[in-house]
Protein backbone atom coordinates (compact mmCIF):
# COMPACT_ATOMS: atom_id res chain seq x y z
CA UNK A 1 0.00 0.00 0.00
CA UNK A 2 1.37 3.41 -0.99
CA UNK A 3 2.08 5.79 1.85
CA UNK A 4 -0.29 8.71 2.36
CA UNK A 5 1.13 12.19 2.68
CA UNK A 6 0.64 13.90 6.04
CA UNK A 7 0.74 17.25 4.24
CA UNK A 8 0.77 18.46 0.64
CA UNK A 9 1.84 21.84 -0.67
CA UNK A 10 4.62 23.58 -2.56
CA UNK A 11 8.33 23.91 -1.81
CA UNK A 12 9.44 27.37 -2.88
CA UNK A 13 12.92 28.83 -3.38
CA UNK A 14 12.62 32.33 -4.79
CA UNK A 15 10.64 31.91 -8.02
CA UNK A 16 11.32 28.19 -8.24
CA UNK A 17 8.49 26.03 -6.87
CA UNK A 18 7.42 22.41 -6.99
CA UNK A 19 4.55 20.43 -5.50
CA UNK A 20 5.68 18.19 -2.64
CA UNK A 21 4.31 16.01 0.12
CA UNK A 22 5.52 15.27 3.64
CA UNK A 23 5.46 11.60 4.60
CA UNK A 24 6.01 10.46 8.19
CA UNK A 25 9.48 8.91 8.48
CA UNK A 26 8.97 7.59 12.02
CA UNK A 27 5.80 5.77 13.03
CA UNK A 28 4.59 3.86 16.09
CA UNK A 29 1.73 2.14 14.21
CA UNK A 30 3.55 -1.22 14.20
CA UNK A 31 3.80 -1.30 17.99
CA UNK A 32 1.48 -3.51 20.02
CA UNK A 33 -1.50 -1.43 21.11
CA UNK A 34 -4.13 -2.16 23.74
CA UNK A 35 -7.69 -1.07 24.47
CA UNK A 36 -9.09 -0.68 27.96
CA UNK A 37 -11.82 -3.25 28.59
CA UNK A 38 -14.14 -4.21 31.43
CA UNK A 39 -12.65 -7.28 33.12
CA UNK A 40 -16.13 -8.58 34.05
CA UNK A 41 -17.89 -8.16 30.68
CA UNK A 42 -14.99 -8.07 28.23
CA UNK A 43 -16.53 -4.94 26.68
CA UNK A 44 -14.42 -1.95 25.66
CA UNK A 45 -14.45 0.96 28.11
CA UNK A 46 -15.26 4.44 26.79
CA UNK A 47 -13.77 7.61 28.21
CA UNK A 48 -16.14 10.13 29.73
CA UNK A 49 -15.47 13.65 31.00
CA UNK A 50 -17.00 14.46 34.36
CA UNK A 51 -17.13 17.58 36.51
CA UNK A 52 -14.34 17.38 39.12
CA UNK A 53 -16.63 18.79 41.83
CA UNK A 54 -20.09 17.36 41.08
CA UNK A 55 -18.91 14.14 39.47
CA UNK A 56 -21.61 14.52 36.79
CA UNK A 57 -20.88 13.90 33.06
CA UNK A 58 -20.19 17.02 30.98
CA UNK A 59 -21.68 17.10 27.50
CA UNK A 60 -19.36 17.88 24.59
CA UNK A 61 -21.05 21.23 23.94
CA UNK A 62 -20.25 22.36 27.49
CA UNK A 63 -16.56 21.44 27.31
CA UNK A 64 -14.32 24.49 26.79
CA UNK A 65 -10.64 25.23 27.33
CA UNK A 66 -9.61 27.03 30.49
CA UNK A 67 -6.37 28.67 31.63
CA UNK A 68 -5.73 28.31 35.36
CA UNK A 69 -4.70 31.38 37.33
CA UNK A 70 -2.48 31.36 40.43
CA UNK A 71 -5.51 31.63 42.71
CA UNK A 72 -7.02 28.48 41.18
CA UNK A 73 -9.70 30.24 39.11
CA UNK A 74 -9.96 29.69 35.35
CA UNK A 75 -10.20 32.01 32.36
CA UNK A 76 -12.44 30.45 29.72
CA UNK A 77 -11.02 30.37 26.17
CA UNK A 78 -13.67 29.73 23.55
CA UNK A 79 -12.99 27.62 20.47
CA UNK A 80 -13.76 30.46 18.05
CA UNK A 81 -11.26 32.70 19.89
CA UNK A 82 -8.51 30.15 19.29
CA UNK A 83 -9.59 29.70 15.68
CA UNK A 84 -9.35 33.48 15.18
CA UNK A 85 -5.63 33.58 16.05
CA UNK A 86 -4.71 30.34 14.28
CA UNK A 87 -2.34 31.05 11.35
CA UNK A 88 -3.79 30.55 7.88
CA UNK A 89 -2.00 27.99 5.76
CA UNK A 90 -0.96 28.95 2.23
CA UNK A 91 0.34 25.40 1.65
CA UNK A 92 3.87 26.67 0.99
CA UNK A 93 7.19 25.47 2.41
CA UNK A 94 9.10 28.68 1.99
CA UNK A 95 12.90 28.29 2.11
CA UNK A 96 14.34 31.19 4.09
CA UNK A 97 18.06 30.39 4.03
CA UNK A 98 20.67 27.77 3.24
CA UNK A 99 22.97 26.88 6.10
CA UNK A 100 25.65 24.36 6.98
CA UNK A 101 24.01 21.21 8.32
CA UNK A 102 26.13 21.25 11.49
CA UNK A 103 25.01 24.81 12.29
CA UNK A 104 21.93 23.47 14.08
CA UNK A 105 22.24 21.77 17.46
CA UNK A 106 20.55 18.36 17.22
CA UNK A 107 18.69 19.16 20.44
CA UNK A 108 16.37 21.19 18.22
CA UNK A 109 15.47 18.18 16.05
CA UNK A 110 11.87 17.05 16.53
CA UNK A 111 10.02 14.87 14.00
CA UNK A 112 11.47 13.70 10.66
CA UNK A 113 9.51 13.47 7.41
CA UNK A 114 10.36 12.32 3.91
CA UNK A 115 9.93 15.12 1.39
CA UNK A 116 8.88 13.81 -2.02
CA UNK A 117 7.41 15.22 -5.25
CA UNK A 118 3.66 14.87 -5.65
CA UNK A 119 3.92 13.75 -9.28
CA UNK A 120 6.46 13.23 -12.05
CA UNK A 121 6.22 16.84 -13.27
CA UNK A 122 7.80 18.04 -10.02
CA UNK A 123 10.67 15.54 -9.86
CA UNK A 124 13.04 17.65 -11.96
CA UNK A 125 12.70 20.82 -9.86
CA UNK A 126 13.03 18.96 -6.54
CA UNK A 127 16.02 16.98 -7.84
CA UNK A 128 17.69 20.23 -8.90
CA UNK A 129 17.22 21.75 -5.43
CA UNK A 130 18.54 18.56 -3.79
CA UNK A 131 21.55 18.45 -6.14
CA UNK A 132 22.37 22.08 -5.36
CA UNK A 133 22.25 21.40 -1.61
CA UNK A 134 24.33 18.24 -1.94
CA UNK A 135 27.00 19.95 -4.03
CA UNK A 136 27.10 22.94 -1.70
CA UNK A 137 27.04 20.69 1.39
CA UNK A 138 24.23 22.78 2.86
CA UNK A 139 20.74 22.30 4.24
CA UNK A 140 17.70 24.55 3.88
CA UNK A 141 15.71 26.29 6.60
CA UNK A 142 12.04 26.53 5.66
CA UNK A 143 8.88 27.87 7.28
CA UNK A 144 5.31 26.72 6.79
CA UNK A 145 1.97 26.38 8.54
CA UNK A 146 1.69 22.67 9.28
CA UNK A 147 -1.05 21.01 11.31
CA UNK A 148 -2.56 24.38 12.30
CA UNK A 149 0.69 25.86 13.66
CA UNK A 150 3.61 27.70 12.12
CA UNK A 151 6.66 25.44 11.96
CA UNK A 152 10.33 25.61 11.08
CA UNK A 153 11.90 22.72 9.19
CA UNK A 154 15.40 21.69 8.23
CA UNK A 155 15.45 20.22 4.71
CA UNK A 156 18.47 18.21 3.60
CA UNK A 157 19.34 15.52 1.07
CA UNK A 158 20.03 12.14 2.69
CA UNK A 159 21.34 9.32 0.48
CA UNK A 160 18.92 9.19 -2.48
CA UNK A 161 16.02 10.98 -0.83
CA UNK A 162 15.20 14.20 1.02
CA UNK A 163 14.43 14.55 4.72
CA UNK A 164 12.53 17.45 6.28
CA UNK A 165 13.01 17.56 10.04
CA UNK A 166 10.60 19.64 12.08
CA UNK A 167 12.52 21.80 14.56
CA UNK A 168 11.68 22.68 18.14
CA UNK A 169 11.37 26.35 18.99
CA UNK A 170 13.93 27.93 21.29
CA UNK A 171 11.50 28.10 24.24
CA UNK A 172 10.86 24.34 23.93
CA UNK A 173 14.50 23.32 24.41
CA UNK A 174 15.49 23.36 28.08
CA UNK A 175 18.80 24.89 29.05
CA UNK A 176 21.43 22.43 30.27
CA UNK A 177 21.99 24.83 33.18
CA UNK A 178 18.79 23.48 34.74
CA UNK A 179 20.54 20.11 35.14
CA UNK A 180 24.22 20.90 35.69
CA UNK A 181 26.68 23.75 35.26
CA UNK A 182 29.86 22.08 34.04
CA UNK A 183 31.45 18.65 34.06
CA UNK A 184 33.97 18.96 36.91
CA UNK A 185 37.66 18.81 35.99
CA UNK A 186 38.72 15.91 38.25
CA UNK A 187 42.33 14.74 38.21
CA UNK A 188 42.83 10.99 37.68
CA UNK A 189 46.00 8.94 37.87
CA UNK A 190 47.53 7.37 34.75
CA UNK A 191 46.25 3.85 35.43
CA UNK A 192 42.61 5.00 35.60
CA UNK A 193 42.96 6.99 32.37
CA UNK A 194 44.67 4.03 30.65
CA UNK A 195 41.94 1.63 31.78
CA UNK A 196 39.18 3.99 30.61
CA UNK A 197 40.92 4.44 27.23
CA UNK A 198 41.35 0.68 26.89
CA UNK A 199 37.64 0.04 27.55
CA UNK A 200 36.60 2.70 25.03
CA UNK A 201 39.02 1.30 22.43
CA UNK A 202 37.66 -2.25 22.71
CA UNK A 203 34.07 -1.01 22.42
CA UNK A 204 34.48 1.07 19.25
CA UNK A 205 32.02 0.30 16.47
CA UNK A 206 29.39 1.81 14.19
CA UNK A 207 25.63 2.33 14.39
CA UNK A 208 23.59 -0.33 12.60
CA UNK A 209 19.89 0.23 13.45
CA UNK A 210 18.96 -3.36 12.62
CA UNK A 211 21.29 -4.64 15.35
CA UNK A 212 19.30 -2.93 18.10
CA UNK A 213 16.03 -4.46 19.25
CA UNK A 214 13.14 -2.92 21.15
CA UNK A 215 13.21 -5.62 23.82
CA UNK A 216 10.08 -4.34 25.55
CA UNK A 217 8.09 -4.44 22.29
CA UNK A 218 9.44 -7.91 21.50
CA UNK A 219 8.41 -9.11 24.97
CA UNK A 220 4.91 -7.65 24.48
CA UNK A 221 4.55 -9.48 21.15
CA UNK A 222 5.64 -12.74 22.79
CA UNK A 223 3.23 -12.18 25.71
CA UNK A 224 0.25 -11.58 23.38
CA UNK A 225 1.24 -14.57 21.25
CA UNK A 226 1.42 -16.81 24.32
CA UNK A 227 -2.01 -15.65 25.51
CA UNK A 228 -3.53 -16.34 22.07
CA UNK A 229 -1.99 -19.83 22.00
CA UNK A 230 -3.13 -20.56 25.56
CA UNK A 231 0.32 -21.21 26.96
CA UNK A 232 2.15 -19.73 29.93
CA UNK A 233 3.74 -16.31 29.30
CA UNK A 234 7.55 -16.34 29.13
CA UNK A 235 9.33 -15.58 32.38
CA UNK A 236 11.52 -12.55 32.67
CA UNK A 237 15.21 -13.36 32.79
CA UNK A 238 16.83 -12.31 36.03
CA UNK A 239 19.85 -10.05 35.63
CA UNK A 240 22.59 -10.91 38.14
CA UNK A 241 23.18 -8.07 40.55
CA UNK A 242 26.66 -6.59 40.51
CA UNK A 243 27.85 -4.61 43.50
CA UNK A 244 30.89 -2.53 42.62
CA UNK A 245 31.44 0.50 44.80
CA UNK A 246 35.02 1.40 43.91
CA UNK A 247 35.65 3.28 40.66
CA UNK A 248 39.08 1.75 40.10
CA UNK A 249 37.72 -1.75 40.71
CA UNK A 250 34.81 -1.08 38.31
CA UNK A 251 37.31 -0.05 35.61
CA UNK A 252 39.43 -3.13 36.18
CA UNK A 253 36.40 -5.44 36.01
CA UNK A 254 35.17 -3.73 32.82
CA UNK A 255 38.61 -4.04 31.25
CA UNK A 256 38.65 -7.79 32.02
CA UNK A 257 35.21 -8.23 30.44
CA UNK A 258 36.16 -6.30 27.30
CA UNK A 259 39.48 -8.05 26.72
CA UNK A 260 43.02 -8.12 27.97
CA UNK A 261 43.71 -5.23 30.33
CA UNK A 262 46.54 -2.86 29.43
CA UNK A 263 49.89 -3.83 30.90
CA UNK A 264 50.88 -1.97 34.04
CA UNK A 265 54.19 -0.18 34.13
CA UNK A 266 56.50 -1.07 37.00
CA UNK A 267 56.65 1.80 39.44
CA UNK A 268 58.48 2.22 42.72
CA UNK A 269 56.21 1.91 45.72
CA UNK A 270 55.81 5.15 47.55
CA UNK A 271 54.05 5.68 50.83
CA UNK A 272 51.15 8.05 50.34
CA UNK A 273 51.07 11.04 52.68
CA UNK A 274 48.32 11.00 55.31
CA UNK A 275 46.47 13.93 53.69
CA UNK A 276 46.62 12.51 50.15
CA UNK A 277 43.30 12.52 48.28
CA UNK A 278 42.27 9.10 47.08
CA UNK A 279 42.13 8.54 43.33
CA UNK A 280 39.77 5.64 43.83
CA UNK A 281 36.52 7.53 44.03
CA UNK A 282 33.56 5.94 45.72
CA UNK A 283 30.47 5.71 43.56
CA UNK A 284 27.69 7.73 45.03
Amino acid sequence: MAARASWKGHLKVGDLACAVGLYTAVSSSDRVSFNIINRRTGHRVERQFVDSETGKPVERGDQVKGYQLENGDYIVIEGDEIAEIMPESDKVLNIKAFIAYDDIDKLYFDRPYYLAPVDEHDEEALSLIARGMRDGKVAALAEAVLFRRNRTLLIRPHDDYIVATMLNFDYEVRSADTVFNDIPDIKFDKEMIALAGHIIGTKQGSFEPSEYEDRYEAALVELVKAKIEGRAPPKKKQVPERKVVDLMEALRQSAKMSGKAPAKKAVAKKKAPAHSDSRSKKAS
